[in-house]
């Protein structure tokens, strides 16, 4: 019997190399990898067009489909981003916002509003800063030049916020400094930051901040994960249960990769002490795959989906994924 041809596009992240190297094979499959930088542009081709057999995908936009009883795609427990978003509120000092609850009231930029980013540096403020939501407005677009981030194929909210498009010919980085807008939240820093001193971040010791969120919460926000097409999963359906394995031997091919001190394998000169971190905090495996582990957080992802008129209700964490995988 031939393999089952699989195209495979998503950023070349160290937990997905090996499988790029062809150092892990998916038995059966023939895997073709096509690597691509900006993940705005592999959810447009994956979702608008279908491009691919699986990529990966936006969380926030995944999860609307599957809760709108129309998704095209069957989730994997792969993820292939999360990051903590602390870091990624930057303000105008002269707007005098010093604290989370300061941004009541307040105009934000963002790159879009559905963004998974955005959807969680938002239940973070909620949750875990009283920040009220529904008083802040907000300026979505491009966050180093004008007009809007992406062409996204993305359901409409249950409930409208108050949101704007940014059609000014000036990006949102220049409307921070310029006092249009008082801070901005987004999944990368505007280049106003580091050149204009007034531009800081809200969290300056964010380190410290996520390390303790993570501590108190055991929440490590997922960004992106692995989905395919339905239409290949229900022709093939075992090759989910072979993709995951995949994955996760590429991961854990990475993670030893990683650990190996005696030649650093990545540009980063305090990956020892990062090493021990990570083991203190994560407890070796800063990265897991499948459901229970991550069940908080999925949780947390739907809530505050619900809370944020993305989904009308919450529904169980095993219906995002194929039965029995992970």
């Amino acid at each position: 019997m031939p393999d089952i041809k699989i195209n495979f596009a998503s950023g070349l992240y160290d937990r997905f190399l090996p499988l790029y190297t062809k150092e892990v094979v998916p038995e059966g499959i023939d895997f073709e990898f096509t690597p691509i930088d900006d993940p705005r542009e592999i959810f447009d081709r994956m979702a608008g067009k279908r491009e691919f057999d699986a990529s990966e995908m936006s969380g926030t936009e995944y999860i609307s489909h599957v809760a709108s009883g129309n998704s095209p795609f069957i989730g994997i427990p792969v993820f292939a981003s999360r990051v903590f978003r602390h870091s990624f509120i930057v303000i105008n000092r002269k707007s005098g916002v010093e604290k989370p609850k300061d941004l009541e009231g307040r105009r934000v930029g963002v790159q879009l509003y559905t963004m998974s980013a955005a959807m969680w540096i938002r239940g973070m403020l909620q949750h875990d800063h009283g920040v009220d939501l529904s008083t802040i407005s907000w300026v979505q677009g491009a966050i180093d030049g004008p007009g809007s981030h992406g062409s996204p194929t993305v359901l409409p909210l249950l409930k409208q916020p108050d949101v704007v498009n940014n059609d000014s010919d000036k990006s949102l980085s220049q409307m921070l400094e310029d006092g249009e807008i008082d801070a901005i939240l987004s999944a990368m820093m505007p280049e106003s930051f580091g050149r204009n001193p007034d531009i800081v971040r809200l969290f300056p010791n964010f380190r410290e901040v996520e390390a303790d969120y993570y501590r108190r919460t055991k929440l490590f926000p997922l960004m992106h994960l692995v989905v395919i097409r339905r239409d290949i999963y229900d022709t093939n359906p075992d090759v989910v249960q072979t993709l995951y394995d995949a994955f996760c031997r590429a991961k854990d091919i990475s993670l030893e990769h990683m650990k190996y001190t005696g030649a650093l394998r990545y540009m980063l000169p305090f990956l020892p002490a990062d090493l021990d971190e990570i083991e203190d905090v994560f407890d070796g495996d800063p990265w897991p795959y499948g459901i229970e582990t991550n069940r908080p957080t999925l949780e947390a992802e739907v809530q505050y989906m619900v809370e944020q008129h993305y989904i009308a209700k919450a529904m169980p964490i095993e219906e995002l994924f194929a039965p029995g995988v992970g």
